[in-house]
């Protein structure tokens, strides 16, 4: 691991705080144009929570456990009934191969660019001063004409809940689990809980999902959102809607939930998954003129650029989006806007929605009840994964397409994808999403000769069945 050794002083260009997806866009694209750039990571390795405990890990669990319902599901391989059986622990393996390989790799874009790692925390100690507290307890002092605050965000953890007791976890924790639960309560039916959700389920472990509000993602088009309600019910996932936690008791092994409506549920252990928190409390904003709201996030403009004409922000620490692909664009955007004194580019308006729950979700668009509510005359083309060669051969039929669209212009609102692979699929649709004028209508799909057998053949059975609606 290299640490930053400035030629004359421990004085940078920019320093970045924070080597996830929104620290890593910003500090190629600024050392690429020239500066002298460090970036401070407070971890041992670099990647931020994304690769370590976030989009990476999960997304490598889920894999590993959608691999194994695919096979104990087919005929061709359980004809002996022969069932393959894994545990959590147990999977939890292939995860940190594939975080080995992402850290490697993105410790190899900052030696190839000379972008100096200072590991340790960093907090600010002036307008223009950052101190580093290393792992031995030592302290060093940097300073830099700016800032790039990418410090990324956490799991909320309530104060009346112990997180110290061996059976209640978070997100982050959850993935240092040792034993192996028969039953889980899962709080927090969002994206981060629905996948979990998904991934307990899937090795056999009795699930409860326990949802804050009255329906599954509620900003999902309500079709899909009602398709992995269902899903989640065919697979024996007991969902509870509109419940709110009284208290949450540790026992000795196990926890008892206690619900504000009378009810207490009881199981192996709990995952906490109700929400993050941006990673400002330990940066000393004060001393460099910031303050973040409730949340831990700050303000930004439209050049990702805080109160403080120096110090920007991008990534989670600044909220909505909070995806790891976002990021890494803003990233991108705010290492233009400080070389430039303005981002020539921007993020897109419509960004993808993907959620890894088994079977995958994602959209990009409106929604029909958006579409509803401001009286756009809009219709609908559908493709069931059931009917698709290429899904019959995969044993996919689970999972659909669905093309919402002008039915005077035919222009396309917005695509909704529930089914494996949903989170590739749907980026063909966006393509054309994305397209202005007449380079955006549902002709395109219809007039296109798709490969086949695809799962992208969909898009042409959804057109010409939206085109069979109109009259």
């Amino acid at each position: 691991m290299s640490k930053a050794t400035p030629t004359s002083s421990n004085h940078f260009d920019v320093i970045v705080i924070g080597s996830g997806p929104g620290g890593e866009g910003a500090a190629m694209g600024l050392t690429k144009a020239g500066l002298r750039v460090a970036v401070i990571e407070k971890e041992g390795t670099v990647g931020g929570g994304c690769t370590h405990w976030g989009t990476i890990p999960s997304k490598a669990l889920r894999h590993t456990v959608s691999r194994i319902i695919e096979f104990n599901q087919s005929p061709i391989y359980t004809g002996d009934n022969k069932q393959v059986h894994s545990t959590f622990s147990a999977i939890l393996g292939h995860a940190q191969s594939v975080i080995g390989k992402q850290t490697r790799m993105r410790q190899g874009f900052y030696d190839r660019n000379l972008c100096s790692i200072i590991h340790g925390s960093a907090k600010f100690s002036g307008t223009h001063e950052i101190e580093v507290k290393a792992a031995d307890g030592s302290v060093d002092k940097y300073t830099a004409d700016k800032f790039v605050i990418a410090t990324g965000s956490r799991p909320y953890r309530p104060k009346d809940v112990d997180f110290k007791h061996p059976r209640i976890y978070d997100s982050d924790s959850i993935l240092s689990l040792q034993h192996d639960p028969r039953h889980v309560i899962i709080y927090g039916a969002g994206v981060i809980g629905s996948e979990y959700a998904s991934i307990f389920r899937g090795l056999g472990i009795k699930v409860d999902l326990i949802n804050t509000r009255d329906r599954l993602l509620s900003f999902l088009d309500n079709e899909m959102s009602d398709s992995l309600s269902y899903h989640f019910w065919n697979s024996g996932v007991l969902i509870r809607n509109d419940e709110t936690y009284e208290k949450i008791e540790g026992t000795k092994d196990g926890v008892i939930l206690h619900l504000q409506s009378g009810k207490k549920m009881k199981a192996d252990c709990i995952l906490f998954a109700n929400g993050r928190t941006g990673n400002t409390d330990a940066l000393n904003l004060k001393a460099v003129g910031l303050k973040a709201d409730s949340r831990g996030q700050l303000k930004v403009n439209d050049n990702y650029g805080t109160e403080v004409e120096h110090v920007y922000a991008v990534g989670d620490v600044i909220g909505y989006p909070s995806l790891a692909s976002a990021a890494y664009d803003q990233g991108r955007i705010v290492a233009q806007a400080m070389v430039e004194g303005q981002a020539q580019g921007r993020l897109i308006d419509h960004i993808p929605t993907g959620i890894y729950t088994i079977p995958e979700i994602s959209s990009v668009g409106k929604t029909e009840q958006e579409l509803t509510a401001a009286k756009v005359p809009y219709e609908v083309g559908r493709a069931q994964f059931k009917h698709l060669a290429r899904a019959q051969i995969a044993g996919m039929d689970v999972g659909s397409l669905k093309i919402l669209f002008h039915r005077e212009t035919k222009e396309i609102l917005g695509i909704h994808c529930f089914g494996e692979r949903a989170a590739e699929i749907i980026h063909i649709g966006q393509a054309i999403f994305e397209q202005k004028g007449e380079g955006n209508t549902l002709d395109y799909f219809i007039n296109t000769t798709f490969n086949y057998p695809t799962m992208a053949e969909a898009y042409r059975v959804a057109a010409l069945n939206g085109l069979n609606r109109l009259f």
